[in-house]
């Protein structure tokens, strides 16, 4: 039997040889990095909170994670013509080494684990500027103001890769996971023209610099419709596009860019991680969907943005269907 990290290896390869399903998250341990704990973070049901962009958030109940309060006095970037007059950029590096220390010792864990160590990195670009903007204004940007919201990426860039060079010089990472939601379930928020436009180049000089630099696999986290996407995402260097929804034609995708990107998720969280969960249901869908694919280029899981799910034991119960699934089928 393949250790963990080899069964993700192969499950890469175009023509490779895995013995299993990965299931979910077990290839990787996700590494809190001090730029994030720096930054205030809205906790479940607990009212709101400033991240060091300057940006409230909230994270209600019921839901999967915090949101940004867009109420007009809370918009960060009023204005888009004036953007360097509200645009506060936090830092990217020189943080005390008693944080980088807490870091080392996640990737140490992960290590001693059989698993990638992994830098986590949220929000991503393009929400990192709907964040900043309000997810309307931004869109309508991209048509009416194309030159200062290149100036805005530009600089969100520039801040990234100062933050790729102080995680690469103190944590030697071989894992990088990195969110960033690109379109609903039914369709991308900007057309496969606007994103090679605006977004592929600034990701390509960050990802080509973890690469660079040791890290082997790169995550990129989007749980959406993006599949016509798919072919800036292998140009930007993303080996595991992370959340793909099932509305993607995730076979049709694996089969057409099999060696060149892997697929993780395809299984809903909406259909198992509800308020009606039950055990019974989470191994009708596991079963089901896993009966659809082969494990060269897919990695079964459901789709949410890390190994939590909204009803915390979901998570838990889905990974042990796909290891009983993968013992029935593979006769581990």
């Amino acid at each position: 039997m393949l250790s963990i990290k080899e069964n993700l290896r192969e499950t890469l390869k175009k023509d490779g040889h895995p013995d299993r399903f990965v299931n979910q998250y077990e290839y990787m341990n996700l590494i809190t990095l001090p730029h994030s704990m720096s930054s205030p973070r809205a906790q479940y049901g607990k009212g709101r909170a400033v991240s060091s962009w300057g940006v409230t958030f909230e994270w209600p109940e019921g839901t999967p994670g915090q949101f940004p309060v867009h109420t007009p006095d809370l918009i960060v970037i009023k204005d888009i013509e004036h953007w360097k007059d509200y645009l506060k950029v936090p830092k990217a590096s020189g943080f005390p080494d008693e944080m980088w220390e807490k870091s080392a010792a996640m990737a140490d864990a992960a290590r001693k684990a059989g698993k990638f160590a992994s830098a986590f990195i949220a929000p991503g670009m393009f929400e990192q500027c709907h964040n900043l903007m309000e997810i309307s204004n931004l869109l309508v940007a991209f048509y009416d103001y194309p030159d200062e919201l290149h100036d805005i990426l530009k600089v969100i860039t520039e801040w990234e890769l100062e933050l790729a060079e102080d995680i690469c010089s103190h944590l030697h990472p071989d894992g990088l996971f990195h969110h960033d939601d690109w379109g609903s379930q039914q369709s991308t928020f900007i057309s496969p023209a606007m994103f090679e436009d605006f977004l592929v180049e600034g990701y390509k000089q960050v990802y080509k610099y973890y690469h660079d630099h040791g890290v082997e696999i790169v995550v990129h986290h989007s749980d959406s419709y993006a599949a016509t996407l798919v072919p800036s995402m292998i140009e930007m260097g993303i080996d595991i596009w992370q959340g793909v929804m099932d509305t993607n034609n995730v076979p049709e995708l694996i089969k057409k860019y099999q060696g060149q990107i892997a697929f993780q998720g395809g299984i809903n969280n909406a259909w198992v991680d509800n308020a009606e969960w039950n055990e019974e249901h989470i191994h009708e869908v596991i079963w089901r969907e896993l009966d659809k694919y082969e494990p060269n280029g897919y990695i079964a899981g459901l789709t949410m943005g890390g190994p939590n799910t909204v009803y915390p034991e979901v998570y838990d119960i889905a990974s042990k269907e796909i290891e009983l699934y993968n013992k029935k089928r593979f006769n581990l």
